[in-house]
């Protein structure tokens, strides 16, 4: 096995993480992994630095990710089994689910642009430089769009709706 082949199998559950929260849907996200990784393959010579194949392949797996949904808009919308006929009782401790729950919608509210940088720094682990990378963007959009997310999900979680910006008023 290869230097470059052991390195891409160790990223896959990265990989996999960062594909469950684009796409929602483990059986896809699993797909989308394995497009991803074909296309890894396919273009290893475009990849030079030795100690930047995660951002490289994360950026890889949300270009695949992009171009599916492009060719999705196209195509009618896919209803899972799963969602039409959702199952009744699951072994996981009520608490744990619903509290997984409150976390996943809090995600969901926010902005994609926040939601994708938060994912990509405080759950894959990533500095703020390789996501920039990741994502095509300045380093100072990382780190504000990180900031306003990690906020509004403090907020979301706790509660708290005071206002996060100054209220305007229209003066006559």
């Amino acid at each position: 096995m290869t230097d470059f082949s052991r390195r891409l199998q160790d990223e896959i559950p990265a990989l996999r993480r960062y594909a469950r929260f684009l796409i929602r849907d483990a059986d896809r996200a699993d797909d989308l992994v394995q497009d991803s990784l074909e296309r890894a393959i396919v273009k290893r010579r475009l990849w030079h630095k030795p100690e930047s194949l995660r951002p490289w392949l994360f950026a890889l797996l949300r270009n695949v990710y992009l171009n599916q949904v492009r060719r999705q808009t196209r195509r009618p919308t896919e209803v899972p089994l799963d969602q039409v006929f959702p199952q009744a009782g699951r072994g996981e401790a009520q608490t744990s689910a619903v509290m997984i729950g409150q976390v996943m919608a809090a995600l969901d509210g926010l902005e994609p642009e926040q939601r994708e940088v938060l994912v990509l720094v405080a759950v894959e682990g990533l500095q703020y430089k390789e996501a920039a990378m990741v994502l095509g963007l300045p380093m100072g959009t990382v780190m504000s769009r990180l900031s306003r997310g990690r906020e509004r999900l403090r907020r979301t979680l706790t509660g708290d709706s005071s206002p996060t910006t100054a209220t305007l008023r229209r003066i006559k």
